[in-house]
């Protein structure tokens, strides 16, 4: 039996997900200064690598991509086991 056949039953259960885009680091001052729809810009553009993260624990890989006016995430690699 496959790993992906052999955790088929668990297919309900519900995961937090978490794209790490970038960090940015800002002076208490400048997060005082937010508002609604204010933008914090990253260096990070379409094309770039970035870490996926399931339940905190880093999963796969993949790069940022725009797909009509939306960003999104496309899986390019797994993480291979140690």
């Amino acid at each position: 039996m496959s790993p992906i056949q052999e955790i088929e039953g668990y297919s309900d259960l519900c995961f937090d997900v978490e794209v790490q885009l970038d960090r940015k680091h800002m002076t208490l001052e400048d997060i005082l200064e937010l508002e609604t729809d204010s933008v914090i810009r990253l260096p990070r553009s379409a094309g770039e690598n970035v870490d996926i993260l399931i339940g905190g624990a880093l999963v796969c890989f993949g790069e940022i991509v725009i797909i009509e006016d939306t960003v999104g995430v496309r899986i390019t690699d797994f993480r291979e086991e140690e």
